[in-house]
């Protein structure tokens, strides 16, 4: 397994490795602070590194490795209930969406994440955190749309963080919500991509590989969240988001 490990590293390169881990190390640090924005900031970096299918696996793998050893930390905020449906719905979103990862290019894959980066930020920087109950039908819509990028791009996000910031009034709550969702959309995931064929021992050893940096940014969100809670995750998100989603978008139309 060393060696396995060590080739993979080889096979990436040095430097290669040290911008993965610095952009895992930040997006760590960035979810475990606001709740979300882990696969919108590592993406745009695995995909200049390894291929579509690839990243989408190390993305999942990594999310539901590092949520499952910080769980503890958001699990009793977490409103369970509102996610039931959500989760339910995404499961089918999620399989078609896997389906269509192959007919996508490597252009089109970061040119996608791009514009859903974007988009996404365009909505939060309107709608802030007010408690009220969702409208019929918009857990389930929330759920197929997320499924569809979770499958196509390992980034479920942008759907269910509009209705997290639109439906918890607390940032405790609707950042609890989100790491809850997030951990387990990338079991879903894993599971679809399994069945799909993408995983393989090369993922694995990136997982491998990939771990520590997690658990360092992990470890810093969390913190940094404890010290100063709501005063500014909203700000720092949304700019450091609109940041990778336009670079990201240009590199993909200049390409």
């Amino acid at each position: 397994m060393i060696e396995a490990i060590a080739q993979t590293f080889a096979e990436i390169g040095v430097y290669q490795m040290q911008a993965i881990w610095a952009a895992l190390l930040f997006a760590s640090l960035l979810r475990a602070f606001t709740g979300f924005g882990f696969a919108l900031a590592a993406m745009p970096v695995l995909a200049l590194f390894v291929a579509p299918t690839e990243a989408v696996v190390i993305t999942a793998g990594l999310t539901l490795g590092t949520s499952l050893l910080s769980v503890h930390r958001f699990w009793p905020d977490a409103p369970k209930r509102p996610l039931w449906p959500i989760l339910l719905f995404s499961i089918a979103g999620t399989a078609v969406g896997a389906q269509l990862l192959e007919q996508i290019s490597v252009e089109q894959f970061q040119l996608w994440i791009g514009l859903g980066v974007i988009g996404a930020c365009a909505v939060l920087t309107f709608y802030h955190p007010s408690p009220r109950a969702p409208k019929r039908g918009v857990p389930i819509i929330t759920g197929l749309v997320s499924g569809l990028m979770n499958g196509a791009f390992a980034i479920p996000g942008p759907p269910v963080i509009v209705f997290a910031m639109a439906t918890q009034g607390e940032a405790r709550h609707s950042r609890a919500m989100l790491l809850t969702y997030f951990m387990l959309a990338a079991a879903i995931a894993l599971c679809v991509f399994a069945l799909s064929g993408y995983l393989t021992f090369r993922s694995l050893w990136m997982f491998v590989l990939g771990m520590p940096a997690m658990l360092i940014g992990d470890r810093l969100g969390h913190a940094l969240f404890a010290r100063f809670g709501t005063l500014l995750y909203r700000r720092i998100a949304l700019g450091v988001l609109y940041a990778v989603g336009i670079s990201i978008t240009l590199k993909a139309l200049l390409a």
